[in-house]
């Protein structure tokens, strides 16, 4: 079995909805909440956990704390200009 994401134009989606009731023993429709809360959830949720792997393998780019605020300082004071 195969798990798709389609997207449907209003225009077919009755049309659509009648062609997979006639085939419900081989097409099952689920709704899937995280997509419903947050359209990009796999995109992120990929990219979270290549970030995850990057730091478990010491690849990572990190910069320590002091550095951290001041280019937040920095940022900042260039919105204020």
């Amino acid at each position: 079995m195969h798990t798709l994401t389609i997207k449907i134009q209003d225009n077919v989606l009755e049309e659509f909805l009648s062609f997979v009731s006639k085939r419900k023993e081989s097409i099952e429709i689920t709704k899937d909440e995280n997509l419903e809360l947050d359209p990009y959830f796999y995109e992120r949720q990929k990219q979270l956990q290549q970030d995850i792997d990057e730091i478990d393998a010491g690849t990572a780019e990190m910069i320590n704390n002091e550095d951290f605020w001041n280019e937040i300082d920095t940022f900042t004071d260039s919105l204020q200009k």
